[in-house]
């Protein structure tokens, strides 16, 4: 399900920012919530809880929601990088 224009890296500080991200990609792939909850193997609920930035969903299944949209989590150190990673 990725698309061809992948977002470019996107820092996410809050729960809903990447709620906020999820339904923009969703929407982009012209998928209702049910229609990706369905996919992912999980609740209409738990997708309106993803998008609304829901803190206490379970970390795996929001990662195989992200990684079934084409998506995945890169963890990185704050602050400048000096080696151009």
């Amino acid at each position: 399900m990725p698309t061809d224009n992948a977002p470019s890296p996107t820092t996410i500080r809050q729960s809903e920012e990447l709620g906020q991200l999820v339904r923009k990609l969703r929407t982009e792939q012209g998928l209702l919530q049910i229609d990706l909850a369905g996919l992912a193997g999980t609740g209409n609920r738990f997708i309106v809880d993803l998008e609304r930035g829901k803190p206490t969903l379970q970390l795996q299944k929001v990662l195989d929601v992200l990684d079934l949209m084409g998506l995945e989590v890169v963890v990185k150190r704050k602050g400048n990088n000096r080696h151009g990673e």
